[in-house]
């Protein structure tokens, strides 16, 4: 397929990714209403300047989406529903982007660089796998060919997340003039792990990604990892030159510290406080915050165990702690998840059986969505616990050090991303280890007030090393000038 591009309208900055930063609901009457979204790719690419030289592509994720996209000019959402960023949303059909999202990139990709396969009987590459891996490359295609249609000669071009990894690759097909970066915010599996793939499809994610002139990660260990797969996979060196790089997210603060102080938050920490309550002496009772979604690689049924070991080992602390444990809804659609969801309100109400008394409530459990009381509890934490058994970064163990209102002891598994940088000030866990969790539970709410905030203070400044703007920014200038 030829493309023409070069006309003055045509994009200089494209991202492609699969969630967009608006979505759309119809209303009764038929209207559409718009919801603008946050995050590390909506502030880079409102940091880059002149939103008529960008361009941003994703896909639309459900009937308003699509609805949007048919009433849309020319393809591009209207800009009031954007705040101004040109958006490119792609119709896929419904059926292939199903099988593209939740049958490949949540239910394979996912898995293997999370390492969270049962393997004694998952996973099976059978037919099913081959059809919907079909999709999944029906799916990176077109955005490979919109990407291609957006773009300006010599463009930049910054693919993210394993939803995209063999869109750099047929991109560079159409558009061999254009500058291309892909990112990988997951971990990456290491090569026994990546090998459970089919060969041929393993070495078509690799040759995917390495369609970009630079393939990037949250960290240094992921960024090996995806190299030793190349080895492994594909024989040594790297043949298409791709060069690698690193970009370790970092948290917001001046976004955080400004919406954690707002009206709302305010009301949700009195309303957390009245729920922590106070101990026999009177005096506040700790809080251990932890705030995730119900994702499988969060390890929530861990850390709701490694609680209950506290309680068991340490009977001084009864009554003197509260769990307050946010665990967001994530995934519903897929049945392991509704299950694993079921799974942490049934510990959380077996431990509140257990231990809770007429005055205290061990665990408090929050499973609606409400970012002002994730703040709120950000705030008031005397412990975050942060045990996943596997994360890319893990924004909550940066977050919380920047938004706490007198310090906070961060309680972190050594395989989340952001260990990278903030194990140094954190109490680190093995995220299988109840007993060695709850050990470092009992650690950190011990830990004298100044040692604590001492440690917060260098985890927020870790934490906000690289904010997102700029992380953005450092991905487009690392792929170097257009070419002349």
């Amino acid at each position: 397929m030829a493309f023409t591009h070069g006309a003055a309208d045509k994009a200089q900055v494209l991202v492609a990714s699969n969630r967009g930063p608006v979505s759309y609901q119809v209303g009764e009457d038929g209207s559409l209403r718009a919801r603008r979204g946050g995050g590390g790719l909506v502030s880079g690419l409102s940091a880059i300047g002149s939103d008529a030289d960008s361009v941003w592509v994703c896909a639309a994720l459900g009937d308003g989406d699509r609805e949007a996209v048919r009433r849309a000019e020319g393809g591009l959402l209207p800009a009031e529903d954007t705040g101004g960023q040109r958006v490119r949303m792609l119709d896929v059909d419904a059926a292939v982007h199903a099988e593209a999202y939740n049958g490949i990139a949540n239910s394979v990709l996912w898995f293997v660089h999370h390492m969270l396969y049962q393997t004694p009987l998952e996973p099976v590459f059978d037919a099913e796998f081959r059809r919907q891996w079909a999709s999944y490359e029906a799916y990176n295609r077109a955005f490979a060919e919109a990407l291609a249609e957006e773009a300006a000669d010599g463009a930049a071009v910054l693919i993210q997340d394993y939803h995209l990894a063999l869109a750099p690759r047929m991109l560079r097909q159409l558009r061999p003039d254009l500058r291309i970066g892909h990112f990988s915010h997951t971990p990456w599996a290491p090569p026994d792990y990546f090998r459970l793939l089919p060969d041929d499809i393993a070495a078509e994610l690799l040759t995917g990604i390495l369609g970009a002139d630079r393939a990037a990660f949250l960290t240094r260990r992921w960024a090996d990892a995806f190299t030793d797969c190349c080895h492994a996979v594909l024989g040594p060196g790297i043949p298409s030159g791709t060069r690698i790089g690193v970009h370790g997210l970092g948290a917001d603060a001046d976004f955080l510290r400004k919406r954690a102080h707002e009206p709302d938050v305010d009301e949700r920490m009195a309303a957390l406080r009245e729920e922590i309550g106070t101990g026999p002496d009177g005096a506040p009772r700790k809080a251990v915050v932890r705030v995730d979604r119900t994702e499988l690689s969060k390890n929530i049924v861990r850390g709701l165990l490694a609680y209950r070991q506290l309680l068991e080992d340490r009977p001084e602390w009864r009554e003197k702690v509260v769990h307050v444990a946010f665990a967001y809804p994530s995934r519903q659609d897929l049945p392991v998840y509704r299950e694993y969801t079921a799974e942490v309100q049934r510990v959380a109400d077996a431990i509140n059986e257990r231990f809770g008394t007429a005055g205290w409530t061990p665990v408090v459990l929050h499973v609606k969505d409400d970012f002002a009381r994730s703040l709120a509890a950000y705030r008031l934490a005397d412990v975050a616990l942060v045990n996943p058994i596997r994360d890319g970064m893990n924004l909550v163990a940066k977050e919380v050090p920047v938004v706490s209102d007198e310090g906070c002891a961060l309680v972190l598994s050594r395989e989340a991303g952001a260990h990278e940088e903030l194990g140094g000030d954190a109490i680190t866990v093995n995220p299988y280890d109840i007993t060695g969790t709850a050990a470092a539970l009992a650690e950190a709410l011990a830990m004298p007030a100044r040692e604590r905030a001492e440690r917060s203070e260098r985890l927020a400044a870790a934490a906000t090393a690289l904010p997102p703007a700029r992380w953005f920014l450092d991905q487009l200038e690392a792929l170097g000038p257009q070419p002349s």
